[in-house]
C-alpha cells in the first residue's frame, strides 16, 4: 500500500481513552447511532476510518477539540449483533495529521489529513532494531504492568515484528492517555523505543518506593 492509494478524507472515531497504533489490531463494539452510520458508510466504501484523541477543551461548535495526530484504520471484521450493535476489528496502518476539520451533513466527523510525514509506518520493520534492544525496557515494562494488574503474554510479543511488538506495547501499556500520545506522534520506532524509556524512567521510583514499602 502507498500514501497515494490512501483517502484524504477520512471519518474518525474520537474516542477518550483509546489509541491504536500501526502494525496493531483492536477489537471496537459499535453502538452509539452516529457510528453505526459511520461504519455502514465505511463498508459501503474503502473500510478506512480514523481514531483520534478528543482533547479537554472544546470549539466553537462545542465539540471536542482534537488531536493533531491520530491513526488510521481499516475495518478487518464485521459482525452484526442481534440487538444493533457492530463487532469489528480495526487494523492500524499508518498515522496522520489533521489538516481542517470538514463541514458535512454526517452526524460523525470527517478530517482532511495528511499522510507524509509518518510513511515510514507503511514499511517493513528494519533490522537496526533487535530483541536485545528492548530487555531493560521489557523489564521495566513487565514490573510496571504487573504493578498495575496487567497480564501479557510476553513470550507472544517475541514471535511478533519489533515494530508489532513496540506499538502493542505502547497501545497496552498502563500510562497515561498524555503519554500514549507522546508515543503516537514519535517518528519511528527508535523514537518510540526512547520515549518509552523515558517515561519509564519517571515511574520507576514509584515502582521500587511502593515495593520497599509493601
Amino acid at each position: 500500500m502507498k500514501i497515494i492509494d490512501l483517502p484524504k478524507k477520512i471519518p474518525v472515531f474520537p474516542l477518550s481513552n483509546f489509541i491504536i497504533f500501526p502494525k496493531t489490531t483492536v477489537p471496537l463494539n459499535i453502538f452509539e447511532p452516529r457510528y453505526i452510520d459511520m461504519i455502514n458508510d465505511c463498508m459501503k466504501s474503502n473500510k478506512f476510518l480514523g481514531m483520534i484523541q478528543p482533547k479537554k477543551t472544546f470549539n466553537e461548535n462545542d465539540k471536542p477539540d482534537l488531536h493533531e495526530v491520530g491513526c488510521l484504520g481499516k475495518i478487518t471484521t464485521f459482525k452484526e449483533t442481534e440487538d444493533g450493535r457492530y463487532l469489528i476489528e480495526l487494523k492500524g496502518l499508518i498515522r496522520f495529521k489533521m489538516v481542517t476539520e470538514l463541514e458535512t451533513y454526517k452526524k460523525y466527523r470527517v478530517l482532511e489529513t495528511d499522510f507524509n510525514s509518518y510513511s515510514e509506518d507503511l514499511n517493513e520493520d528494519r533490522l537496526d532494531l533487535k530483541f536485545s534492544d528492548l530487555e531493560l525496557i521489557f523489564k521495566d515494562l513487565k514490573s510496571l504492568f504487573e504493578k498495575k494488574g496487567f497480564i501479557i503474554n510476553w513470550k507472544g510479543l517475541e514471535k511478533q515484528s519489533l515494530g508489532e511488538t513496540i506499538n502493542a506495547l505502547s497501545m497496552a501499556s498502563p500510562f497515561s492517555l498524555e503519554e500514549k500520545q507522546i508515543l503516537l506522534e514519535a517518528k519511528t520506532l527508535e523514537d518510540r523505543k526512547k520515549k518509552i524509556s523515558e517515561i519509564l524512567k519517571t515511574y520507576s521510583h514509584d515502582i521500587y518506593e511502593n515495593t520497599t514499602l509493601q
